[in-house]
């Protein structure tokens, strides 16, 4: 039972970490960032190929959400940013960000071998398990469990307790009355831009020593779950990303444990279809003050 719970947590984290991406842009521009999957890819490559070539682990992993967050800010200033200042549709921008993401995922096809990486015994968690009780917890979903969490916390400080964080607040409300108040639009939204990219790339990571592996196509339905995560708790919400996350990592874990494993990946189609139905505002909806 408690292998199995930490199965569901490492599992719904992965998910938590890329949904705030989805949520947080979501927030404060209104886009739906297709491309998002793929900066847990970049940042899941940057990793590997950095332990590939001798460098730490955790050296590594600080590599990997610097990469994300890179990635994501070059994507927002060279594709979102042209589009918001000619006040293009939501459609243009949606086309853009999936031309990003199959760009992303065949670019890596440049170069010969790399669309498959195995890490084998270079991989420092491969193998390794922490004993509780009569219980084997594979160290890699115990180290999930708690960089999440500190992710998480971090998160929650510079939103609600920095200046930046009250910034991106601003922005999401009103655009245009954060300018007035001395407020830089473009900074903080290419700003929050590189936080989620930052958080896939470490999700990303993660994923790779889980994993032991890293392929060009890795993002694509862990970024799709997480979207899904992101819509089921109310995209918007960081609370709701986490809680969406945690929920599709547990019921793909129960499906298989009761021997339903064939369903796995469907289950959170099928509950984004439910929650549209049900309730489109997500579960974790927050009470929105209407802009004069």
């Amino acid at each position: 039972m408690t292998e199995q719970l930490f199965n569901a947590l490492s599992l719904g984290f992965t998910y938590s970490l890329i949904s705030l991406g989805y949520s947080m842009v979501y927030g404060i521009i209104n886009l739906i960032n297709f491309a998002h999957g793929e900066f847990f890819m970049l940042g899941a490559y940057a990793g590997v190929i950095s332990l590939i070539i001798g460098i730490p682990w955790y050296i590594s992993f600080f590599i990997s959400i610097i990469v994300g967050a890179f990635v994501s800010t070059f994507v927002e200033v060279i594709g979102y940013r042209p589009l918001r200042e000619k006040n293009s549709g939501r459609l243009t921008a949606l086309i853009t960000a999936i031309s990003f993401s199959l760009f992303f995922q065949n670019f890596i096809f440049l170069f010969p071998g790399a669309d498959l990486i195995g890490l084998g015994n270079r991989n420092p968690m491969h193998g390794a398990v922490i004993t509780v009780g009569d219980f084997k917890i594979p160290l890699i979903k115990f180290f999930i469990f708690v960089v999440t969490i500190f992710l998480l916390i971090l998160l929650i400080l510079i939103v609600y307790r920095t200046k930046i964080g009250k910034a991106m607040r601003a922005v999401a409300f009103s655009k245009d009355i954060s300018s007035l108040m001395g407020i830089n639009p473009n900074f903080v939204i290419s700003f929050t831009f590189a936080l989620g990219g930052g958080l896939a790339g470490a999700a990303g990571f993660l994923e790779a020593l889980d994993k032991n592996q890293v392929y060009n196509f890795m993002g694509v339905i862990p970024g799709l779950k997480a979207f899904i995560a992101a819509v089921v708790g109310g995209i918007g919400s960081i609370s709701g990303a986490v809680a969406g996350g945690i929920l599709i990592g547990f019921l793909e874990t129960i499906s298989v444990v009761i021997g339903l494993s064939f369903i796995k990946d469907v289950i959170s189609f099928v509950l984004l279809i439910l929650i549209l139905i049900l309730k489109p505002s997500g579960l974790f909806l927050k009470t929105q003050r209407e802009k004069v």
